[in-house]
């Protein structure tokens, strides 16, 4: 891509209206997807199932995960995943063989009380960014297609904590979020300049859902909980509409790396899907390499990028 060039500009505006059903044929291709087994990422599943595609449903809850895949339609397996659990990513990522076409990291969890991972990460940036790295990273030469990070509107409320990542001190719920957010659209775009200057044909792109409706207003263990329900029903689009960004982002044949897809509505809260940009804080080149590294050291994990990850 020349500097000139967005990715909007390279592949083209996202079709008007773009819809579940526009998803083009799968058949032959597996999908890996965090979270399958509620919200989104079952969503995703679904319709990827529902397209031909071999779907992956890579969830922490194996029961919940499988009584979800017996009412899925098409070729899907279950497999053990808990991103807050560094153990657990090595352990799928040894355990699951074969090439992978596109994984897609739709896990997170929303303004939770302060808790920590297994490692001893904050339980926001360890499960939402943390895991999904070093999950990436592990993968990587397997996969031949691409990735896809959901992100989130609230990434623009994040900053990186570069000198306190894991909120040793201070711990504030939302901007914890935010922060995560944040750091899984800057991964997405970071991982996309890594490929490119590794020569590697696998692409990296991000989406987001707006405002959907999903157990994740249910889960902050709060007040909280009761408003945002009331949010969800006044306001929030359906699950449906919301897992549309990432199924385009995942599924679009020329969909360019680098390519950031949202809801086309008014201030991206609700409707189909569209290429969209993150604020000025997501674009800072250096933050994004910084956060790069100190998720290398935090996890262990390194990328081996290179024409070959796609071969």
């Amino acid at each position: 891509m020349s500097a000139t060039q967005s990715p909007a500009d390279q592949a083209g505006s996202v079709p008007s209206k773009w819809a579940s059903d526009d998803i083009p044929r799968q058949d032959g291709r597996t999908f890996v997807v965090t979270g399958a087994n509620s919200g989104l990422g079952l969503i995703t599943a679904r319709d990827l199932a529902a397209a031909g595609a071999r779907v992956v449903m890579a969830v922490r809850n194996i029961d919940k995960g499988r009584a979800e895949a017996d009412r899925i339609s098409g070729t899907v397996e279950v497999e053990k995943l808990d991103l807050a659990e560094l153990a657990s990513v090595r352990a799928f990522a040894e355990r699951f063989q074969g090439p992978i076409d596109v994984l897609v990291n739709n896990a997170g969890l929303m303004a939770i009380p302060e808790s920590r991972t297994a490692d001893g990460f904050e339980m926001q940036i360890g499960t939402n960014h943390l895991g999904h790295f070093a999950l990436t990273g592990l993968l990587i030469g397997r996969l031949t297609d691409r990735v896809v990070t959901l992100s989130s509107g609230a990434h623009r409320i994040g900053k990186i904590r570069l000198d306190d990542l894991n909120w040793k001190q201070g711990y504030k719920r939302w901007p914890a979020y935010g922060q995560s957010k944040l750091a899984n659209l800057m991964f997405a775009m970071e991982l996309q300049r890594r490929l490119e200057a590794a020569g590697s044909q696998l692409r990296s792109m991000a989406a987001h859902p707006g405002y959907a409706s999903t157990n994740l207003q249910s889960r902050t263990e709060s007040i909280q909980d009761t408003l945002m329900g009331i949010g969800n029903k006044l306001f929030a689009q359906s699950a449906q509409m919301g897992a549309l960004p990432q199924l385009y982002a995942a599924t679009a044949p020329d969909l360019a790396g680098g390519s950031f897809i949202g809801p086309d509505g008014i201030g991206e809260q609700r409707g189909h899907p569209k290429q969209v940009e993150g604020d000025e804080r997501s674009q800072d080149s250096d933050v994004q390499r910084r956060l790069w590294e100190l998720s290398e050291e935090l996890t262990g994990v390194r990328f081996e990028l290179g024409a070959s990850a796609a071969a």
